[in-house]
């Protein structure tokens, strides 16, 4: 095998490729640029910061991932805040090379070819981390195969689970067939884990020869979340790949668990962050559940005024985050310089599409996040007249984005209610929400705010990361205490909190109306006037979410730790 690529990611001879044994790490999804629409949001964005510090860190990782040649979808939004879900039709050949090497797996006693995209992430450090996204679309293949890897997550549960069996068994297969010799396969989140069964066939059935090579780690909170199959379905589509009680042994009896699967055929296991370790332990008692919290690519979710500032008085950070700490030997004035450029580039932007008129010296706020119930994007607006209230104290303007899955009906409701809220208070308090959100939307939105909102029902955020790459452009965090924010909050040092701590035990009332008093009160009284009349102290708040929180809340210690508690 000889394959190498340039920083473009197109394919180049080398000699001796693949000889050290890798890491193969999979996901349903990576998001790496808007020009590759290969994700959904936030675990494909973190699977492409994993990658990303990979290249970095010069770690042997290779990455194996679905095609989805239609990708996710784009988001338009009507006046009236109706969301349409169109098309992305984008061309792979503009950016990755077709490999010859063709796989196949069995999909309802047929066999479907498999061949894979390849593209390579190369840092400037000389580290490469290439990146197979498989693809159904072969010549010879039934129609309906074709468009196995065509749209993420799209479809029924028959269409879901045929791509888990193309990912999961299909990716192992492709690996092999390309020569890499793997050392361990890390599963990121349970849509892989059909992989396991590959690797129980390879070992003749071998489990402790299977789990000592698995790595699983989980990003759902809850028990809907995790994927389920009928073993009638299973068996029609997959056939018996390991005899029936093999798998029911390892995957449940009643359905076919995916996350149940890959955590009983993998040695290493974790949530990711200490509180959804916790949450995990649980959802599945009995198992040794360990936690590495989520962190986010450094160089990539730094605004361009932030790296300047980083690279003049922190030289190294982008491989280095943890220099980040020495933050205080910044000027305040040039930090502040620094937000304000990025907060010009955010408002320029939103007043360009939205004509609404914001200005750069108004507070503003920002909230995205995928549009579903529990991140309630609507929290903020529970009690509108003391929201007009407090913007007569000091006046805000709040920006909004994120996308509802195209089956959430729920969720794009809840994108029509927040447009029924901004027409309600359009007299008082300028928002807008931003159509189509996406990586390229997220590095001007994230910088260009003053404080980020984030109102999760716990315990229902597994990590986030948004916030992290608020930290990381000196933008303040305002957060219920969920996922990694309980590890990042000092409160009036690096944010602020809303609602009780996650250890208090209160009722579902209780705890809402803790949440309501802190997300007003703390608007009005402390953040506000903090805000507008004393600007050294916001400053310095700014200095500690970088040197507190942006210093440790990255990727590149994320996968240190991966390395020495995973994969040696």
């Amino acid at each position: 095998m000889k394959l190498k690529f340039d920083g473009r990611g197109i394919m180049k001879p080398l000699q001796e490729a693949f000889r050290e044994q890798k890491i193969a790490y999979f996901s349903m999804e990576i998001g790496l640029m808007n020009e590759i629409p290969t994700y959904s949001g936030g675990l494909g964005v973190l699977a492409g910061d994993t990658i990303k510090s990979s290249a970095d860190l010069k770690l042997p990782l290779v990455a194996v991932t679905l095609l989805s040649k239609k990708g996710y979808f784009r988001q338009e939004i009507t006046k009236e805040g109706k969301q349409i879900d169109q098309l992305v039709e984008w061309e792979p050949s503009k950016n990755m090379e077709l490999h010859s090497t063709e796989v196949k797996v069995q999909i309802q006693k047929r066999g479907v070819g498999i061949k894979a995209w390849l593209y390579n992430v190369q840092s400037l450090t000389g580290g490469v981390v290439t990146i197979l996204f498989l693809d159904t679309d072969v010549e010879g293949n039934f129609p309906e195969d074709r468009e196995i890897t065509s749209f993420l997550y799209g479809g029924d549960e028959r269409y879901r689970l045929k791509q888990e069996i193309v990912l999961g068994i299909g990716g192992a297969r492709m690996l092999e067939a390309l020569g890499f010799s793997i050392r361990k396969y890390h599963m990121n989140e349970g849509h892989s884990s059909l992989l396991t069964l590959e690797l129980l066939q390879k070992y003749r059935m071998d489990i402790d020869r299977v789990r000592e090579r698995c790595i699983f780690t989980t990003h759902t909170p809850v028990e809907a979340g995790h994927d389920k199959f009928s073993y009638d379905l299973v068996q029609e589509i997959m056939g018996e790949i390991v005899p029936l009680e093999v798998l029911k042994k390892f995957g449940g009896h009643d359905r076919l668990n995916m996350t149940r699967l890959a955590l009983n055929l993998s040695e290493f296991i974790n949530g990711v962050a200490k509180r959804h370790k916790d949450v995990t332990r649980e959802l599945f008692p009995g198992y040794e559940i360990h936690s590495i919290t989520n962190g986010i690519h450094s160089y990539t979710w730094t605004c361009e005024s932030f790296k300047r500032l980083y690279d003049k008085y922190l030289p190294g950070w982008a491989n280095e985050p943890e220099l980040l700490v020495r933050v205080g030997g910044i000027p305040d004035e040039e930090i502040w310089h620094a937000h304000m450029e990025a907060k010009r580039v955010l408002i320029d932007y939103v007043n360009k599409v939205t004509n609404i008129g914001m200005d750069y010296d108004t507070l503003t706020l920002g909230f995205a996040r995928r549009a579903t119930g529990y991140k309630r994007a609507n929290l903020l607006f529970s009690d509108l007249e003391k929201l007009k209230k407090i913007s007569k104290k000091g006046m805000i303007q709040i920006v909004f984005a994120g996308k509802a899955h195209p089956k959430d009906e729920s969720g794009k409701r809840l994108i029509q209610e927040i447009f029924g809220y901004i027409e309600k208070l359009k007299d008082q308090i300028k928002i807008v929400y931003l159509e189509d959100y996406d990586m390229g939307l997220a590095a001007k939105l994230i910088p260009g705010v003053d404080v980020w909102l984030n109102t999760p029902l716990r315990p229902l955020e597994a990590s986030g990361t948004s916030g992290m790459k608020a930290a990381h452009n000196g933008v303040i965090n305002f957060s219920v205490l969920d996922g990694w924010w309980v590890e990042g909050w000092i409160e009036g040092v690096t944010g602020w909190a809303i609602g009780p701590h996650p250890d208090e035990q209160l009722s579902t009332e209780e705890t809402k109306n803790r949440e309501l008093d802190d997300l007003y009160n703390k608007l009005e009284y402390i953040i506000i006037p903090m805000f507008y009349q004393k600007r050294d102290k916001w400053i310095k708040m700014m200095e500690n979410s970088i040197g507190k929180i942006a210093y440790y809340f990255n990727s590149h210690r994320m996968m240190r730790r991966y390395v020495t508690e995973a994969y040696l």
